[in-house]
C-alpha cells in the first residue's frame, strides 16, 4: 500500500471536504426541479477520490470527469426510458456507458456510477428528465473540478497533470536510453494495460537510474578518484613559461592560483596555442577567471553532470578553506564508471 504524506492525506481529505461542500452548495442554489431531487449525486464522492487523492491518474484529468460523467448520465437515462425492467436498463445503461467513454478518450469510473444513477432513476430523477444532465450533474462536476484545480495548484500539486521533466541525460544515454515512444510501445504489448502517462514512466525510470547511480558512487568522495599531483601557474608568470609545462606535463588545462593555492583563473591549451599573443604577456591576461571548482568531500556522483550535460572536461578540486589540493578529469571520471557499471554486471 502506498503511505502517503502528512501534505497528501491534508490535501485529500481537506480537498474533498471542501469540494463536495460547494457543489453541493452551489446545486442546490440553482433554481428549478423537482423537491426530492438531489443536490449533490453519490458518485460525486468517487470524483473526489480521484480529484484529490490521485489528481495525476489519467481517470482523473478535466476532459475525462467532464465529459465522462455527462456522456455516461445522458446514456444511463436513455436506457431508463427505453428499458421498462429496471435491472436490464442499469445493465445496459452501464454497459454502454463505458464503452461510449472508451471511444471517446474519457473513461472515468465515476462516470459508471453517473449511468447506474441515471437508469435506475428515482421518480424526482424522471420528472427532471435531460436537465438531469445539466442540473444537479453537471454542476456537481464543474464546481468538484474548479475546486480541484484551486486546491491542487495552491498546495503545490500541478493539476491538470502533466508529466515532469524527466532528468537530463548524457548523449550516450540520450542515443540509447529509454524514451517515452519506447515505452508507449512496450506498453502496447502488454496484456494488461498501465494506466499511466508514457513520459511519467520515463521519468520514473531516470530517477531511478540517478539513485543507482547515487547508491553506488555516493559514499565515493573526489578525493579518492582526484589526480593529486597538479602543476599549476601563477597570475604573473609569462605565457611563455605556461606553454612549457602544458609540454612537459602533457596536460591540456592548468589551474592558475595565488599565493594562497587558491583557484583564480584556469588556462587551456586553446588558450595557449590557438591565440595570437605574445609569449612575454603574463597569464593573467588570457586565463578565465570563470572556474568551477568541486570540493574533495563531493561525491562522485555530482561530477556525472557536470561533465556529462555542462561538457566540463577538467575541474580543480579544493578543500574546505577553498585551496587546490587535485584535479579530476573526465577520464578519471570515465574509469570510476566503467568499474562501477562491472560491479553492476
Amino acid at each position: 500500500m502506498t503511505r502517503y504524506s502528512r501534505a497528501e492525506l491534508a490535501r485529500g481529505a481537506l480537498g474533498a471536504l471542501l469540494g463536495i461542500a460547494v457543489a453541493g452548495a452551489t446545486a442546490r442554489a440553482v433554481p428549478g426541479g423537482p423537491e426530492l431531487l438531489p443536490f449533490i449525486v453519490a458518485p460525486m464522492g468517487a470524483c473526489a477520490v480521484l480529484l484529490f487523492a490521485v489528481p495525476a491518474s489519467p481517470l482523473a484529468q478535466p476532459w475525462p470527469v467532464l465529459a465522462g460523467n455527462l456522456v455516461s448520465t445522458a446514456i444511463g437515462l436513455g436506457a431508463h426510458w427505453v428499458v421498462d425492467d429496471v435491472l436490464l436498463a442499469a445493465a445496459l445503461g452501464v454497459g454502454t456507458a463505458i464503452g461510449a467513454m472508451m471511444l471517446l478518450g474519457c473513461l472515468h469510473p465515476p462516470g459508471g456510477a453517473c449511468a447506474l444513477l441515471a437508469a435506475t432513476a428515482t421518480p424526482a430523477v424522471h420528472e427532471q428528465g435531460l436537465l438531469f444532465v445539466l442540473s444537479p450533474v453537471a454542476v456537481n462536476t464543474v464546481v468538484l473540478l474548479l475546486v480541484a484545480i484551486a486546491v491542487n495548484n495552491l498546495s503545490g500539486r500541478r493539476y491538470p497533470h502533466r508529466p515532469a521533466a524527466a532528468a537530463a541525460a548524457s548523449p550516450a544515454a540520450a542515443a540509447l536510453g529509454i524514451t517515452a515512444p519506447d515505452v508507449e510501445q512496450a506498453m502496447k504489448r502488454l496484456a494488461d494495460r498501465l494506466d499511466v502517462l508514457p513520459a511519467d514512466i520515463v521519468s520514473i525510470v531516470r530517477d531511478a537510474e540517478t539513485h543507482a547511480l547515487d547508491r553506488r558512487l555516493g559514499s565515493v568522495p573526489v578525493s579518492r578518484i582526484m589526480s593529486t599531483d597538479v602543476v599549476v601557474v601563477h597570475p604573473f608568470e609569462s605565457i611563455y613559461r605556461a606553454r612549457t609545462l602544458l609540454v612537459q606535463r602533457q596536460v591540456k588545462t592548468l589551474p592558475v592560483v595565488d599565493d594562497d593555492r587558491h583557484v583564480v583563473g584556469v588556462v587551456s591549451i586553446i588558450d595557449l596555442f590557438t591565440r595570437d599573443i605574445v609569449e612575454l604577456e603574463s597569464v593573467d591576461s588570457i586565463m578565465r577567471t570563470d572556474v568551477t571548482t568541486i570540493a574533495a568531500e563531493t561525491p562522485v556522483a555530482d561530477l556525472v553532470p557536470l561533465m556529462t550535460t555542462e561538457g566540463y572536461k577538467n575541474v580543480p578540486v579544493v578543500d574546505h578553506e577553498g585551496r587546490l589540493v587535485g584535479m579530476i578529469t573526465r577520464g578519471e571520471l570515465i574509469a570510476v564508471l566503467h568499474r562501477a557499471l562491472l560491479g553492476a554486471a
